[in-house]
């Protein structure tokens, strides 16, 4: 085991943003022009082997500063640290991130800050899972159940879930692991694909690649809605027809309506049977979603990418507003929190759809499925894990996908370290991408 005498040295933060806007890649109702972007962070140490932790949270662009900024501020909390004491109990730190009495008060739980406290939590993660040699989701599977409740903030959930409940949960989930784990390796975790599905692509665009989406081994995509209903309406049946009738097709609106919007506009689409209707509306309205639930059954409602915290899942799932719970690996508090939220999912049996639409997102959200299947719900009918065929090539472990099934990662780690040379490339403002790309156009304005 590393000494306890070694510490964090550094933290060492970066505005990495993609020029996805460009090809309207990630373009949606509300987020037309999306560059994708990371708020970086690496936890150096004075460790061994170059022993690092790496971590970021999910932008789109403008405000990647802020979020970096955010991270910067928690700085102090982590360098001197023992990677000894911080890898036995991450908890330790999310609890001291969470609860500085001055920081806590630009959230509670919530935002920009919190956000930032996830991009650290997480980059703890991955340290703890490289000393042991482990992917994270195994090294989640592995752990003991006591341990990994003493991970959870159970504050403001207990009415819903106890530190006994999910004890119970973990400890009956341990049952068949080894065998789920098998099962896992072999077959991997089921995917469905975004890809073709962005607002912004043609028709023709969609089409194919709905129709590849069919021949790698999908058996769902997603197409986002709510710009016009007219074009909703014509871009399903190009969908449909693409893929066949028995072929799950979900739609995302990304918040874009109104209750009673939500209701009229999703049954005008019903006709091409869309299994569910994602972000019908904004994301903290947990009652507004219960009756939007009532409005379009059969059709599913799903949500979580955009939701800020386990309390708000919470209510989501006390209120029965929700059928699909989408967390997201980089919106909450970082691993910590995504426990208890799958935990929260699991007590009520309502299945977990992570949400996947983001550079990194795939990488880092596939270990949290993967424990939850081996260790927790015992099963994937329902489930799927969103993949988009975007940047994965800038890390270092990038996801795999075969037959519309996410392969196992078997590297040490949560799966969120970059490349060196795109961190280089697409640094903002100063990495060699934009500098080149903003000299190109002074020359052409010249």
């Amino acid at each position: 085991m590393t000494s306890t005498y070694h510490r964090i040295i550094a933290v060492d933060t970066y505005d990495i943003r993609f020029p996805t806007s460009r090809a309207l890649d990630g373009s949606d109702a509300m987020n037309p022009d999306p560059d994708y972007s990371a708020a970086y962070v690496v936890l150096r140490t004075d460790a061994p082997d170059d022993l690092e932790g790496h971590g970021f949270t999910f932008t789109i662009g403008r405000g990647n500063d802020v979020q970096v900024a955010a991270i910067d501020a928690l700085a102090p909390h982590v360098v001197g640290r023992s990677v000894d004491e911080l890898c036995s109990d991450p908890g330790s730190l999310s609890r001291a991130l969470i609860g500085d009495s001055q920081l806590r008060w630009l959230g509670p739980e919530k935002g920009v800050m919190h956000m930032a406290i996830g991009a650290v939590v997480n980059a703890v993660w991955d340290l703890a899972a490289k000393r042991e040699d482990k992917p994270l989701w195994q090294f989640l599977a592995d752990a003991e159940p006591e341990w990994l409740v003493s991970q959870i903030d159970f504050r403001y959930i207990t009415d819903a879930l106890t530190p006994e409940d999910a004890l119970s949960l973990l400890r009956r989930g341990r049952a068949g692991a080894d065998d789920r784990e098998t099962v896992l390796l072999d077959r991997g975790y089921p995917g469905y694909t975004t890809s073709p599905g962005w607002l912004g692509y043609s028709d023709e665009k969609l089409t194919r690649l709905a129709r590849e989406a069919v021949a790698e081994g999908f058996t769902q995509i997603k197409l986002k809605v709510g710009g016009d209903l007219a074009d909703d309406i014509r871009r399903m049946r190009a969908a449909r027809a693409a893929v066949g009738p028995e072929f799950r097709i979900a739609i995302d609106a990304n918040q874009r309506w109104n209750i009673g919007e939500a209701i009229e506009w999703t049954r005008a689409l019903a006709e091409f049977d869309p299994y569910w209707i994602e972000e019908p509306t904004s994301p903290d309205d947990v009652l507004g979603h219960a009756t939007v639930r009532e409005g379009v059954t059969p059709i599913k409602v799903a949500t979580g990418e955009h939701v800020q915290n386990r309390i708000v899942f919470k209510q989501l799932l006390q209120a029965g507003a929700i059928d699909v719970l989408q967390l997201d690996a980089a919106r909450v508090g970082g691993v910590n929190e995504n426990l208890a939220i799958l935990l929260l999912a699991a007590r009520f049996g309502v299945p977990v759809c992570p949400h996947a639409g983001g550079v990194g997102l795939c990488e880092l959200v596939q270990h949290l499925s993967m424990f939850d299947f081996v260790a927790l719900s015992g099963t994937v009918e329902d489930r799927v894990i969103e993949f988009v065929d975007h940047l994965h090539e800038h890390f270092l472990s990038p996801v795999e996908i075969h037959d519309g099934s996410y392969r196992a990662p078997l590297s040490p780690g949560f799966s969120a370290e970059m490349h060196p040379r795109s961190i280089a490339a697409y640094r903002y403002p100063d990495g060699a991408f934009w500098t080149a790309d903003r000299a190109a156009q002074e020359g052409a304005v010249a």
